[in-house]
C-alpha cells in the first residue's frame, strides 16, 4: 500500500495518542469514555507507525509530501 501520512500528521497523532493514555492514567478520563478514545489511540499509533491511514485513501488524501 502506498504510504499517505506525511511527517507531521504522525507527530500529531502520537502525541495525541500519548495526551489520552497520560489522561488516562491520571484517572482524568474514566469508563466508556476511556475505552473509545483508548481504542482510537491505538490505531493512530498503529496508523503512524504504519504510515497509511485507511480512512484518507477513498478521498485521495495524502498528508505525505511530493518529494517523499
Amino acid at each position: 500500500m502506498k504510504k499517505n501520512i506525511g511527517t507531521a500528521d504522525r507527530v500529531i497523532r502520537i502525541l495525541i495518542a500519548a495526551l489520552v493514555i497520560a489522561l488516562y492514567f491520571t484517572h482524568v478520563i474514566g469508563g466508556t469514555t476511556a475505552i473509545i478514545l483508548l481504542a482510537l489511540s491505538a490505531v493512530f499509533i498503529l496508523t503512524s507507525f504504519v504510515g497509511v491511514c485507511p480512512l484518507y485513501l477513498p478521498f485521495g488524501i495524502s498528508t505525505r509530501s511530493k518529494n517523499s
